[in-house]
């Protein structure tokens, strides 16, 4: 089924979020994306816009070299997954990330994410990603 036109600017937006925030680490451009009264699911993050540019600062310096590859992103009305590879250092294996937003008025609104180690040996031989 095609994507609506409301789907596209969803994804266009979830997209520019890891382009411009996330991959970039850049604290600056969060509120260009993220909605004001933001709520965050992750049990592994603080709530609330300021906390998430007080995380890419800190990504800033103790993983400058991280490196994020969105693998697919799926759009449901205002909801977008987007399953992510995440390698937190050179040579890292790193995470398979779904992360799940909740788009409102052209922002951000809701995040909640699930995430896995990748491991060395996997007793299935399909590729995470």
């Amino acid at each position: 089924m095609p994507r609506s036109e409301q789907e596209r600017a969803n994804v266009a937006l979830v997209e520019g979020l890891y382009r411009d925030v996330l991959i970039a680490q850049d604290p600056s451009r969060v509120d260009d994306y993220i909605a004001e009264d933001y709520i965050q699911h992750s049990a592994l993050a603080p709530p609330g816009r300021e906390a998430l540019k007080d995380w890419l600062r800190h990504i800033r310096i103790e993983s400058p070299d991280a490196e994020q590859t969105v693998h697919r992103l799926v759009a449901d009305d205002d909801m977008v997954v987007a399953h992510v590879h995440v390698r937190r250092w050179p040579g890292d294996r790193g995470l398979a990330v779904m992360d799940m937003y909740r788009i409102e008025g052209g922002r951000i609104a809701e995040h909640w994410e699930a995430i896995q180690d990748v491991p060395e040996h996997s007793l299935n031989p399909t590729s995470m990603f």
